[in-house]
């Protein structure tokens, strides 16, 4: 068992404790101290181990393609919503996902959620389906082709998931 197993997080409270007292007093320092040891020490076996960023030259690409993607979708969604006046379709799609890793899905549900016209409403309880919600839904294949090229084949390149 290591002494500090969060380095930087012991740092960070020895440092904010001092801070937040305004004081740099013996028993202010040594009390600093105690919490930067004792507090990494209990927490440290609630982390969990999150898969690695295996390609992070992908992951910016990834953030990038993301950012192109909400700023595309939010002039849709206005013109859909204040343009000719069109019966909106929305509906739900069941999309099957295939990443292993808690995070993973979380970045793909978020991810689809950030995009504007789309919602992430709800994983299966097995992990194998993301239902969203779409605002105008004209091709249900479409909207599963394009969840599983555009943002999962990236998640799972970038965290080998």
């Amino acid at each position: 068992m290591k002494l500090f197993p969060m380095p930087f997080h012991s740092l960070l409270l020895f440092v904010v404790w001092l801070l937040l007292n305004n004081s740099v007093s013996a028993g202010h320092i040594v009390l600093a101290a105690f919490f930067a040891i004792t507090i990494p020490l209990l927490v440290n076996g609630m982390r969990d181990e999150h898969p690695k960023i295996l390609k992070p030259w992908l992951a910016i690409r990834y953030v990038l393609m993301v950012l192109k993607d909400i700023l595309t979708a939010n002039v849709e969604v206005a013109l859909l919503i204040i343009g000719p006046i069109k019966k909106l379709t929305p509906g739900f799609v069941a999309i099957p996902i295939n990443i292993d890793s808690d995070l993973g899905i979380t970045i793909l549900a978020s991810t689809v959620s950030l995009t504007p016209g789309t919602v992430s409403a709800e994983v299966s309880k097995d992990k194998a389906w993301l239902y969203v919600h779409s605002l105008h839904l004209d091709d249900e294949a479409e909207l599963i082709k394009s969840v599983k090229q555009r943002y999962e084949k990236p998640i799972k390149e970038i965290f080998g998931c």
